[in-house]
C-alpha cells in the first residue's frame, strides 16, 4: 500500500507544471513574433532560418525537452510528498466503536431548500464526522427503495470518503425511502464476536417511505444493542425536486396530475426510530452543529478493544524520485533543439539534399 505523508505537494506540482506550460508557451509566441517582426517575407525567413541554423531547428523537440524538463520537475515534487509503501500487514488492538452511515439517496434527496441540496449536506456531514473520528470502525449504506450496502465496517476511512463521494440519487433504480431495509441491513454489519458498541447514524429526510416500519424491526436492534441517532436533512415547508441535465435545469418532478411535487422533511418519523433505540434526532440544517453534537454523542460511548488488519512498516521511497528527476535533467540538458545530426543522415524520408 503507498501513501503519501505531506500528499500537499502532489497539488502544488500540478499548479507549478501548468505555470511552466503557459510560461514557455508565452515564450514561444513572443519567439515567433520577434523573428516575423525582423523577416517579414516567409520566403526570406525561410532563407535566413537556414543561414542562421543549418542544422534546422527541429519543429517538436522543443516540446520534447520541454516534457522531460517537466516530469523532472513533478518527480521532484513527488519526492517531497514523500511516498512510502507499506511492506507488511499486521494486526493491531484499537479501541473505538462501530458507526454505520446510512444514506438516503432518493430522488427526494435532490431538493434544494438545504443548500446546495439535501444529499450534498448528508455526504458533507458524514464526510465530516469521519474527519474527527480516532479509531473507530465505520461502513456506510445507501438506500432508496431498497437498501444497498456500499462499504463494510472498517477502519480505513480514506476507502470510506472514496465511497461516499460516488453516491448519488441514480445508483438504485428503485424509487421511495425503505427505512426498515437500511436498519435491518445495518443489523448485518456488526460483528457478534467483537461486542463492540454499534451505533447507526440514519440519514434522511424521512420522507415516502415504504410502508410503516415494522415494530419488529426497530426491536430486533435494540436487542442487538444498536444505537440508532436519525439526522433529518430538508425543512418541513419543502421544496420541488428539479431535473438537471448536465448541471442544467430542465423541469421540475411531477404528480400523475402534472402538478409539481413538494417534498417536505418528515422528521416524526425520523424522531420514532431514535426514540426507540435509545437515539436522538438531531436536525441537519447546520452542519457544524450536527458534526458537534455527533461527536459530543460518540465521546460519550464506551470505546471496546478490537483487532483490526493495518499496513505498518512504512519505507520512504523519495529517494527513487529524486534519482528519475535528476536523470531527466541531465537528459534535458544534453538535448538540443536542433535536429539530430545522424537522424538527419539516415534520410528516412528521402528528402533532396
Amino acid at each position: 500500500m503507498i501513501k503519501y505523508q505531506v500528499s500537499q505537494f502532489l497539488i502544488y506540482g500540478a499548479f507549478c507544471i501548468a505555470f511552466l506550460f503557459v510560461v514557455f508557451q508565452g515564450y514561444r509566441i513572443w519567439q515567433y513574433k520577434k523573428l516575423k517582426a525582423v523577416v517579414l517575407n516567409n520566403a526570406i525567413r525561410k532563407v535566413v532560418l537556414n543561414r542562421l541554423a543549418p542544422n534546422k531547428m527541429s519543429k517538436g523537440k522543443h516540446w520534447l525537452k520541454f516534457s522531460v524538463f517537466t516530469l523532472a520537475i513533478y518527480a521532484l515534487f513527488i519526492a517531497l510528498a514523500n511516498p512510502q509503501i507499506g511492506t507488511a500487514l499486521q494486526t493491531v488492538k484499537r479501541e473505538g466503536i462501530d458507526i454505520v452511515f446510512a444514506i438516503d439517496v432518493s430522488k427526494s434527496m435532490l431538493a434544494e431548500d438545504i443548500a446546495p441540496n439535501r444529499i450534498e449536506k448528508a455526504k458533507r456531514i458524514v464526510s465530516e464526522v469521519i474527519n474527527n473520528l480516532a479509531s473507530d470502525r465505520v461502513g456506510i449504506i445507501a438506500y432508496a427503495g431498497g437498501a444497498f450496502p456500499q462499504l463494510p465496517i472498517t477502519t480505513d476511512y480514506a476507502a470510506a470518503k472514496m465511497f461516499l463521494q460516488s453516491m448519488n440519487t441514480d445508483m438504485l433504480s428503485s424509487q421511495g425511502t425503505a427505512i426498515g431495509g437500511a436498519i435491518n441491513l445495518a443489523s448485518q454489519y456488526f460483528d457478534d464476536d467483537q461486542q463492540t458498541n454499534r451505533v447507526l447514524l440514519l440519514i434522511s429526510d424521512g420522507e415516502d417511505h415504504a410502508g410503516a416500519i415494522e415494530n419488529q424491526v426497530l426491536q430486533n436492534a435494540f436487542e442487538n444493542n444498536i444505537q440508532i441517532f436519525t439526522i433529518g436533512i430538508g425543512e418541513e415547508k419543502g421544496a420541488p425536486i428539479p431535473i438537471k441535465k448536465n448541471g442544467v435545469l430542465q423541469s421540475f418532478k411531477k404528480d400523475g396530475e402534472g402538478q409539481v411535487v413538494i417534498s417536505k422533511l418528515n422528521p416524526s418519523i425520523l424522531q420514532e426510530i431514535a426514540l426507540r433505540t435509545n437515539g436522538a434526532y438531531i436536525s441537519g440544517n447546520n452542519t457544524e452543529e450536527v458534526v458537534a453534537e455527533i461527536g459530543s454523542i460518540i465521546d460519550k460511548i464506551d470505546k471496546t478493544e478490537f483487532e483490526a488488519k493495518e499496513f505498518a512498516s512504512y519505507k520512504d521511497q523519495f529517494q527513487w524520485l529524486i534519482g528519475i528527476a535528476l536523470v531527466l535533467l541531465v537528459i534535458d540538458s544534453l538535448m538540443l533543439e536542433r535536429k539530430t545530426s545522424w537522424i538527419k543522415k539516415l534520410n528516412l524520408f528521402n528528402e533532396k539534399r
